[in-house]
C-alpha cells in the first residue's frame, strides 16, 4: 500500500515576507485537540535557524498560522537552532521532543566528537504556545529523532530515539533523567537492497492499536534517498518488533519533494488520526509541508503482514 498525498500539497509554503520563516517551513509536529489541527513547525529565516511556528485548522489542509514563533533558541547549546518537533499529550499536558542544535553544548556536560553539540530535548506546556524546557535525553552525543509514546508504560515514561545508524528504547520515571540501562536498541537498518538500508529513526506519535503499537519511521539508502515505512511494536514491550514490512509506505515523487534545500527527503514528525484516516504530515525536501493520509485500518493490516 501506498499513503495518498493531499490535492492540496503542499499545506504549508514559507513567507517570502517574514524574516523567521522566509526560507524553509517544514518537519511540523501536529496534535488534534478540541476539534481543530494544531501544527508546531520547524521554520529557517534570514538568519537560518531553526525556530519553532504554530498554526491551527479546522480541517487539518487549511492552516492559519502566527505571526511570530513560539519557540525560539536559548543558550549556546540551541544557537543554530530548534529543530524536527514531535508533540505527545499525556494526562493533559503537552510534551514537545525536539533537537537542539548548538555551537556547545549544555553547561557542565563534554562536546559531543564533531565539535558544537546536537541535544535531544524535553519541553512541555498546557496551551500548545508557552513552552518550559524540561531538560534532555542524552547529552555528548548525536542522537535525536526522539519522541514519546502517548502514555506511560509500566509506569514510566517511554520514549524512541535514535543513535546512529539504530533506534532505540528509553524509559524514564520523570522526563529528566534517562538512565543508560533503562536503553536498548531496537531495529536497524536492513540489507543493502531495501530502502533503509543506511539509516533509520522514529517518525510521528507511535500510535496504540490492539495489535500493538503502529510506528511510522523514517529510513534512507545509499543513495540518501528518504521514505517511509512502517513498523508494528509490542504493546507492553514496545523493544519488541512484532513486525516490520519489507516495503515502504512512501517516497520522494513531487518536484518539490525531489528538490529544495535537501533534496529527495519526505521526513514526518506527525500522523495524526480522525475517525479513522491517518494524516501523515511531513517535511519535503526540507522546504515545504505536505500532507498524505491512508485509513488507519490499511495501516495495520500493511504492518501486520507485509
Amino acid at each position: 500500500m501506498e499513503l495518498i498525498r493531499h490535492a492540496a500539497n503542499p499545506v504549508l509554503l514559507p513567507d517570502p515576507s517574514s524574516t523567521w520563516e522566509t526560507y524553509n517551513v517544514f518537519n511540523p509536529a501536529v496534535v488534534y485537540h478540541q476539534g481543530e489541527f494544531h501544527m508546531l513547525y520547524r521554520a529557517q529565516g534570514l538568519d537560518w535557524v531553526s525556530r519553532i511556528g504554530y498554526a491551527r485548522s479546522s480541517d487539518g489542509i487549511h492552516f492559519t498560522r502566527e505571526t511570530e514563533p513560539v519557540f525560539s533558541p536559548q543558550g549556546d547549546y540551541e544557537a543554530r537552532g530548534i529543530e524536527d518537533p514531535r508533540v505527545t499529550q499525556i494526562d493533559g499536558i503537552f510534551y514537545m521532543t525536539y533537537t537542539a542544535y548548538g555551537n556547545r553544548p549544555i553547561p557542565g556536560f563534554p562536546a559531543t566528537h564533531f565539535g558544537g553539540s546536537v541535544t535531544p530535548m524535553f519541553a512541555q506546556s498546557s496551551n500548545l504556545r508557552d513552552w518550559e524546557r524540561i531538560g534532555p535525553l542524552t547529552v555528548g552525543e548525536d542522537n535525536k529523532d526522539h519522541v514519546l509514546f502517548p502514555q506511560k508504560i509500566a509506569g514510566k515514561f517511554v520514549a524512541l530515539h535514535r543513535r546512529p545508524p539504530q533506534v532505540w528504547l528509553a524509559r524514564s520515571d520523570d522526563l529528566k533523567t534517562w538512565p543508560e540501562q533503562e536503553m536498548e536498541p531496537i531495529f536497524a537498518p536492513r540489507p543493502e537492497n531495501l530502502w533503509d538500508s543506511k539509516r533509520v529513526g522514529g517518525g510521528g506519535v507511535p500510535i496504540r492499536t490492539e495489535h500493538g503499537w503502529l510506528l511510522l519511521y523514517h529510513g534512507y539508502d545509499q543513495s540518501h534517498v528518504y521514505r517511509l515505512g512502517a513498523c508494528l511494536l509490542d504493546l507492553a514491550n514496545p523493544a519488541e518488533v512484532i513486525n516490520r514490512p519489507a516495503d515502504f509506505l512512501f517516497e520522494p515523487r513531487e518536484i518539490w519533494e525531489l528538490r529544495g534545500d535537501v533534496p529527495f527527503v519526505v521526513f514526518s514528525g506527525a500522523n495524526v488520526v480522525v475517525d479513522g484516516l491517518v494524516y501523515v504530515y511531513y517535511g519535503a525536501a526540507d522546504h515545504v509541508v505536505g500532507l498524505a493520509t491512508a485509513k488507519l485500518d490499511d495501516l495495520i493490516e500493511h504492518a501486520l503482514h507485509d
